[in-house]
């Protein structure tokens, strides 16, 4: 479908490095691993593929298709870091490259594909600058918009990692595609519950009618499917004025400290936008440094950043800058930062958020959200944190607090002194049998009590090879306090944890222990002869 009159998109070119959070994890070309997120696979290697892992597969059927499958936690400041190489390979090639996301970015062809002599000239020699820096080749796909373009590059293959789509013919190009191509579940699947699976189909409805049934997220989307531009007509250059900026002083040579000033500059870009009507979809982080550098990056975000999403934009490059790799050490700050500045590079109308489902105004997450970042000015970073789900069989590992703002990313605690991921950086997940059932303890220890468990006779108890109790408890103390009587007792569950692995080898036995008189409960564990109280009852 072509919609009369309209003017066609900017041709794009986009540059995708298939597989990319596996490529920064270091994973070798004839590895079958995946990285799974919410117990579901949201990357794989082609190794992994040809055992028949797919995305969106549950972890555990992954396992079972693969049994050799290794299982990566996600990390997308990783994914930032490695990426900066690639990002500072295409802008060799033209001075304003929007980076999408970690192993994504495009970039307007008008001015560079002239250069160099047109657009199957420009893409193939992006292919060959960029395969120089990473150990694949990357893909690029060349059509009128970034989301034609993004479909173009994933239309490619290792042969001829190149696709160009004719100029005018996105809407073509783009009709055969399922409407999962969108990327949004639940639109795509009432799209098809009502009959339409195609991009085709869907760019075939009348606008006015998708507008009313589907709202602006669906006129949106209809544009796309239009092989129009999913940017908004009224997206413009916004004034100067509303660029935040902040002096580091002394400069900060660490990730955390920058971070942490980003933050605020994030907040308070995102307040003036908003007192203006105004939302922001892409974003310039600039930097200087004590010895005169200036850095730049184009970050974009489909839809409206909020000022968490820009927050976490900005910790990602920085962490690009900061802390980039060997091949990359050119284009690294020799010094530390003096000052950050966060340029709203393009803005659009903010059309505002949906009320609550039994009223009220969505934005109450906002002013908490303010309120949070005000706490951390004034007591640091880590004095508000947020609790992330990790899994495990202990309460302890259950939840891992993190920083407010920072990516909710779980990490589980070992015992003391014991690294919590092995050396090469790779976390394993697994599927937890024997966790603790409910109900769950209202208190949980963040480092485990000592605790003294002996029977009748004043000896300690001890639990045997075979998960038996020779004699059963009847005195408990803690912490070095005062002695009490057990009034019941339920145990032992032995858990044995990771024993092909002799450094985090783990074997235990847990009890829970009322006291007689006070009705406290303990969750307490045996390990290598000693007690400990994990978490208290009420």
């Amino acid at each position: 479908m072509t919609v009369t009159g309209a003017p066609l998109p900017e041709r794009t070119l986009v540059v995708w490095c298939p597989d990319w959070p596996l490529t920064a994890a270091g994973v070798g070309a004839d590895e079958a691993a995946a990285v799974v997120v919410a117990n579901r696979v949201v990357a794989c290697s082609a190794a992994a593929r040809r055992e028949g892992v797919t995305r969106g597969l549950r972890r555990r059927e992954a396992q079972a298709r693969c049994p050799s499958l290794i299982v990566l936690a996600p990390d997308p400041a990783r994914d930032a870091r490695a990426f900066e190489p690639v990002v500072a390979a295409v802008e060799a090639f033209a001075p304003r490259v929007e980076v999408t996301r970690p192993g994504q970015c495009a970039l307007a062809t008008r001015g560079p594909s002239r250069y160099f002599g047109g657009d199957e000239a420009l893409a193939r020699a992006l292919v060959e600058a960029v395969a120089g820096v990473m150990r694949a080749r990357p893909r690029v796909g060349i059509a009128e918009g970034a989301f034609a373009a993004a479909l173009a590059a994933r239309a490619t293959s290792d042969d001829d990692p190149v696709r160009i789509v004719a100029v005018g013919g996105s809407a073509a190009f783009l009709a055969p595609f399922p409407v999962t191509a969108f990327g949004r579940g639940d639109d795509a699947d009432l799209l098809a519950r009502l009959g339409i699976r195609t991009l085709g189909e869907f760019a075939a409805l009348p606008a006015a009618d998708v507008l009313a049934r589907f709202g602006l997220e669906g006129a949106a989307a209809h544009r796309l499917a239009c092989g129009l531009d999913e940017r908004p007509v009224v997206a413009r250059t916004p004034p100067p004025e509303l660029a935040v900026e902040r002096v580091l002083d002394p400069p900060a040579g660490r990730v955390d400290i920058a971070a942490f000033a980003a933050k605020g500059l994030a907040e308070e870009l995102h307040q003036r936008l908003s007192s203006q009507g105004l939302a922001c979809t892409r974003v310039l982080v600039e930097a200087e440094t004590e010895h005169g550098e200036r850095l730049a990056r184009l970050w974009r975000h489909d839809g409206a950043l909020t000022a968490a999403a820009m927050a976490e934009r900005v910790r990602w490059q920085l962490d690009g800058w900061l802390a980039g790799t060997a091949d990359d050490a050119d284009a690294m700050p020799t010094a530390g930062l003096t000052l950050l500045r966060l340029v709203p590079d393009e803005v659009k109308p903010d059309n505002g958020r949906p009320v609550g489902f039994w009223g009220g105004a969505a934005d109450v997450d906002d002013r908490a959200a303010r309120a949070l970042a005000r706490v951390q000015g004034m007591l640091g970073p880590e004095a508000v944190t947020t609790g992330v789900l990790s899994g495990g069989r202990s309460p302890v590992e259950q939840v891992s607090l993190v920083p407010w703002g920072d990516p909710r990313q779980p990490q589980r605690p070992g015992r003391p002194g014991e690294a919590p991921v092995r050396a090469d950086g790779r976390v394993e997940v697994p599927p937890w049998p024997g966790r603790l059932p409910a109900p769950a303890p209202a208190t949980v220890h963040r480092l485990p009590l000592p605790a003294e468990l002996v029977d009748a006779e004043g000896r300690p108890v001890r639990v045997t090879g075979r998960g038996a109790v020779p004699m059963p408890p009847a005195r408990l103390r803690v912490g070095g306090g005062r002695w009490r009587d057990v009034r019941a007792w339920a145990g032992p569950w032995p858990v044995d944890e990771r024993w092909w692995d002799g450094t985090a080898h783990r074997r235990r036995a847990r009890f829970q222990i009322e006291e007689d008189g006070t009705g406290v409960a303990h969750l307490v564990v045996l390990e290598r002869g000693q007690w400990w109280v994990e978490a208290s009852y009420d």
